[in-house]
């Protein structure tokens, strides 16, 4: 009964979704893009900006080049690096008072999907003064518009850029959940792969694989359609493509470039078509341990799709073609050979099998809280109740 009333919540959120306001951000890509920034903010009339960042890209100088600029043009810049790889309330309640302390008109978000996430959350804080963090989860809870926002990427994974969906922490609760709302989708997104060069090893490939499973979850979803199906296929051809590469040679602009787009494509298109138990899995690790997201969706990616058997049988067919695979004809050995196919790609890429550190005891608790977030709201192959997503939890752990 439970799994009836999933699915015909999911088919109303479907036909609801078409009458939703859709929009992308104005798009700006190539080398040096971002120096572009200035020059928006000065045509808006947008004096003084928010930048909400991390420590490391400060400590990196990869925002000199822009601050310098903003300088030049009189654009008064009150810098947030305190950013934690899975943002805290904590974090964007600081940042807020930056904000508001420096009479802030617009807010610049410069680094990986921590610092993307954390920015959209707030906004959406300034949006709706009055309502505390935790009354945002879920869906639809801010519909007021935000201040004008820019995102600017410095790793190819979250697509956070391209995404009505900011993904918060409460170390208090243990508890990571996601804020979805039309609100949250940055009315600007550069794409400069020059940010991206020499991102060490390890971001590389956590990042490529969250990518991957962006993309991945949403092409095998139930409420695709025909343009995210396409943003989908697109990206998964990208990452195969380029992500060994990327990940061999660090200096390599080009093939950071197509997975700067490759990540945008998949955020596009898993804003509209969901994604699925393997974030909801992870988002439990990096709530309970801090876990890295990117690294968490890559150990429990093949897990979950093998899960799903003949549900997702299909869609992975398509998608071993969209990866550029041969050799296989029957869509049963191609859906295999494509879960064979990431596996493969993940350890060539130094990820490893399993993830370290997960309790026991804490198993039935994040499985509860997983099935929580997906259901009914993930238009997965096969619905899982809480008690049967406790196996993947087994299946990585160390």
């Amino acid at each position: 009964m439970k799994r009836i009333a999933c699915r015909i919540y999911q088919k109303i959120m479907k036909f609801t979704a078409y009458f939703l306001p859709w929009r992308e951000p104005v798009l700006i890509e190539g080398e040096d893009s971002v120096l572009e920034l200035p020059d928006i903010l000065v045509e808006k009339g947008l004096k003084r900006i928010l930048v909400v960042t991390d420590a490391n890209l400060v400590r990196l100088g990869l925002l000199e080049p822009l601050l310098r600029i903003l300088e030049r043009d009189g654009i008064t810049h009150t810098l947030y690096d305190k950013t934690v790889p899975n943002p805290t309330i904590a974090n964007v309640e600081e940042a807020l008072t930056l904000y508001k302390d420096n009479l802030a008109e617009a807010i610049v978000a410069f680094g990986g999907g921590s610092s993307i996430d954390c920015a959209k959350v707030v906004a959406a804080r300034l949006a709706r003064p009055k309502k505390p963090i935790a009354k945002m989860k879920g869906l639809l809870k801010i519909r007021k518009k935000t201040v004008p926002f820019f995102a600017v990427p410095t790793t190819a994974g979250t697509g956070s850029e391209a995404t009505i969906i900011a993904v918060i922490s409460d170390p208090e609760d243990n508890a990571k959940y996601p804020i979805i709302d039309h609100a949250l989708m940055p009315d600007y997104a550069f794409l400069d792969a020059e940010l991206t060069i020499n991102l060490p090893k390890n971001y590389t490939a956590t990042t490529g694989m969250d990518a991957l499973t962006h993309a991945v979850e949403a092409y095998i979803g139930k409420s695709n359609t025909k343009k995210t199906a396409e943003l989908a296929k697109e990206a998964v051809g990208l990452i195969f493509e380029n992500l060994p590469q990327a990940f061999a040679d660090g200096s390599e602009s080009e093939a950071r470039h197509q997975m700067l787009k490759a990540s945008y494509y998949a955020g596009l298109s898993f804003t509209r078509a969901y994604v699925g138990y393997v974030h909801a899995l992870a988002h439990s690790l990096g709530g309970f341990y801090d876990t890295p997201h990117g690294l968490a969706n890559a150990v429990l990616l093949p897990h979950v799709l093998k899960a799903y058997g003949e549900h997702a049988e299909r869609p992975l067919a398509e998608l071993y073609d969209a990866a550029g695979l041969k050799g296989e004809t029957d869509s049963a050995l191609k859906a295999k050979a494509f879960i064979a196919a990431m596996e493969k790609l993940s350890r060539s890429l130094d990820i490893p099998l399993t993830i370290k550190g997960i309790k026991e005891e804490d198993i039935p608790l994040m499985a509860e809280r997983a099935a929580k977030e997906a259901n009914p709201l993930y238009p997965v192959p096969r619905i899982f109740s809480a008690k049967e997503l406790e196996r993947f939890y087994h299946s990585v752990r160390e």
